[in-house]
């Protein structure tokens, strides 16, 4: 049974049949040609797996035929055969987009390795793009009439054409900001070329310093091969560094080289390997904080954090949470057959009055949850079980909860205490910057902040001007 479809081109027969035996005796189909022409009759009809090509062809070079079948086939990678003196050029098309280039003459097992390794990384690259699609689709956060969310993708659309700048998204979980990580790759130039994501809080980090940066064969008791890290795959592309406060110090010294130099060193390696990649990272956790504690580099920080985008939670745009409500019912009405059609007024309350802890995800698994196990028309307040909540409890608003509580005239069964604060402290600047007519430095004052502290909380809560007078809470 062939292993892959192989496309060689070279206008050499001795090489054509050097390379066509090799290859054909591990199992690959081989088709062969002798030049630019024939070669691209060949793609039309029958699209390669991968491509091995000649530097130099009789009506054109090898370097012109990588971009044509970049550009139509991203996922398709190809190496380069390169003769003395074109070294120089290889380089170039490894920018273009080129896995790798090996010299003439070679032998038979470099090239074996070589053809492995590369269509070992494109089933990975297949495998990643496969993932991404399923996780969040573009309906479920397009949805959107609030104007925080339009602010966000202002930003997107603005930081996706600084080809190389790096984006810091925070955020609480189920915000979307792995949805916010792929629209800014696929509006910038980098759209065709790979997007790949890690979550760093998901792997120890000794194991994600090797998917990273990959490691040489040898490099410590399991590695029995030579790999390549995910900066490698994500070559020309974008890397999406979800979790980026729960790397070590170790990797973030690492990290920040890559940065600074666009090179790095497998593990184990010696040879500084040269990359093209956008890096956008991800966090809920508050970095600032991280990087005066002394648990996160400021350098590396301020790397990251060229252009910061926050993507507001749920319960700030509430304008959002019926109309994604009715997608997600209809969605789910269709792929489990059910005859929700409609959701009644005391259940919009409810949904509208919960404070959504965990933001879009959560409303989406509610949903799923609810169409799957429940039946009927319209959706009632019965039918939602929210967090094991009584109907009750999530009646009330986070505002409501801060009220009844501090007032002592009941207790909750439970209090969403990150909730409440970050509340209270959007409430407290907002009035300290009515009271000194949104001066900064008053404000600090007489919040006992200090000011830069009082910036990244106004950032952080989207309080940019006098305008957000309006919402703060009424007396």
């Amino acid at each position: 049974m062939s292993k892959a479809n192989i496309l060689v081109v070279d206008d050499q027969e001795s090489i054509r049949h050097f390379v066509s035996k090799a290859l054909g005796d591990e199992g690959y189909t081989v088709q062969t040609t002798g030049s630019l022409r024939e070669a691209r009759q060949v793609i039309e009809h029958d699209v390669p797996d991968l491509g091995i090509f000649d530097l130099k062809l009789p009506d054109g070079t090898g370097l012109d035929l990588l971009r044509e079948v970049k550009r139509a086939h991203p996922e398709i990678p190809i190496i380069l055969m390169t003769a003395f003196g074109e070294i120089e050029t290889a380089v170039e098309a490894m920018s273009a987009g080129a896995y790798w280039f090996v010299k003439k003459p070679f032998q038979n097992e470099e090239l074996l390795a070589l053809v492995g390794r590369a269509l070992e990384s494109q089933k990975m690259w297949l495998e990643l793009r496969r993932l991404r699609n399923t996780a969040f689709t573009d309906e479920d956060y397009l949805h959107s009439s609030s104007p925080r969310m339009q602010e966000c993708y202002a930003i997107a659309e603005q930081v996706a054409r600084g080809d190389t700048t790096s984006v810091l998204i925070e955020g609480e979980s189920g915000t979307g900001k792995e949805y916010f990580a792929n629209l800014i790759h696929r509006m910038s130039g980098r759209h065709d070329k790979p997007f790949v994501e890690i979550n760093c809080a998901a792997i120890p980090s000794e194991l994600l310093e090797s998917e990273l940066f990959g490691h040489e064969k040898g490099a410590f008791t399991d590695a029995r091969s030579q790999k390549q890290g995910l900066l490698e795959l994500a070559n020309n592309g974008t890397l999406f560094l979800d979790e980026i406060g729960e790397m070590s110090a170790m990797l973030q010294v690492k990290l920040l080289r890559v940065l600074e130099r666009r090179t790095f060193k497998r593990v184990g390696g010696m040879k500084d390997i040269s990359v093209n990649v956008r890096i956008i990272s991800a966090t809920n956790a508050d970095l600032d904080r991280s990087v005066q504690e002394g648990r996160f580099r400021e350098d590396l920080y301020y790397r990251l954090k060229v252009v910061p985008l926050f993507v507001p939670p749920l319960r700030e745009r509430r304008e959002d949470i019926l109309p994604l409500s009715r997608l997600f019912m209809d969605r789910f009405a269709r792929q489990f057959k059910k005859a929700f059609r409609d959701i009644g007024p005391p259940a919009e309350r409810i949904l509208l009055d919960y404070p959504w802890p965990g933001n879009i995800r959560e409303l989406k698994n509610l949903f799923e949850r609810t169409v799957l196990l429940e039946s009927g028309e319209r959706l009632e307040p019965h039918h939602l079980k929210l967090s094991a909540r009584s109907h009750a409890d999530a009646e009330l608003t986070v505002g409501q909860k801060l009220d009844e509580f501090l007032n002592g005239s009941m207790l909750p069964e439970s209090i969403p205490f990150e909730a409440l604060i970050e509340q209270a402290e959007r409430a407290l600047i907002l009035r300290a910057s009515c009271a000194t007519n949104w001066n900064q430095s008053k404000t600090a004052e007489l919040l006992q902040l200090k000011r830069d502290k009082l910036r990244y909380r106004m950032k952080l809560y989207q309080i940019n001007g006098q305008k957000e007078g309006a919402l703060a809470p009424a007396e």
